[in-house]
């Protein structure tokens, strides 16, 4: 696992309208590690993935990802990074084949990689048996299958998945627990933002915990159970 940060957030605040949704968050990540962030609903953890993403840009504060400024590099920031968000953002209309068809011929993948490697992440996701199938006709859980399978076209260096378990059946959730574990041999950054603590504490190295907007705590990820036990108790 690389020692320099290939993520850091620097007094980062977001607002929407007077409420800050994000407010001087400050955190690093290591290049190769598993970083989940954690906390209640509202408590700004899609804002942040957000926010590192390019798709929203700070009111306040500084972010670099790869090195690269998220307000100032957006283009190249994008070429390194793969969100995985609660909405799929997928083309109803055609098939999971040609999903990712598309995403890949808007990275410039050539056609014969295309048409050689897409079966194989269909078939990595369990979808190869639909890949002919229009998105329109799969189930919350399928889509967010193709979701995953759009991110591990990408091949990002930095991958932030917000709530990948949901929707899922344990058959996925066990999916889910092995692509971060390959991602992560590949040495790519993951960022993973979910409710199921436990299970993220045995793939995460470190957490973030999140309330308000704010950083309240981070350290070890199997630190983060007792800390988050003892939030819980103290409201």
């Amino acid at each position: 696992m690389g020692s320099n940060p290939i993520i850091r957030v620097e007094n980062v605040g977001r607002r929407y309208g007077r409420r800050w949704a994000l407010a001087d968050v400050n955190f690093e990540a290591r290049e190769g590690s598993v970083i989940m962030v954690a906390g209640r609903n509202g408590s700004g953890k899609s804002t942040l993935f957000r926010v590192l993403a390019t798709a929203i840009r700070p009111d306040r504060g500084r972010a670099l990802v790869g090195g690269f400024n998220v307000v100032r590099e957006r283009e190249d920031v994008r070429k390194i990074t793969a969100l995985l968000s609660h909405y799929s953002y997928l083309y109803e209309s055609l098939t999971a084949r040609e999903n990712l068809r598309v995403v890949a011929e808007h990275l410039g993948v050539g056609r014969p990689a295309v048409n050689n490697g897409l079966m194989a992440i269909l078939e990595r996701v369990n979808l190869a048996q639909r890949a002919d199938d229009t998105v329109s006709t799969f189930s919350a859980g399928m889509r967010k299958r193709l979701s995953f399978a759009r991110v591990l076209l990408q091949q990002p260096r930095v991958v932030m998945l917000d709530e990948p378990y949901g929707q899922l059946d344990p058959e996925g959730f066990v999916l889910v627990d092995e692509v971060v574990r390959e991602l992560k041999a590949k040495g790519t950054t993951i960022l993973m933002a979910t409710h199921q603590l436990e299970r993220g504490a045995s793939l995460a190295d470190d957490a973030v915990l999140l309330d308000a907007g704010r950083v309240i705590w981070s350290g070890s990820a199997r630190d983060v159970l007792a800390k988050d036990r003892k939030r819980e108790e103290a409201c």
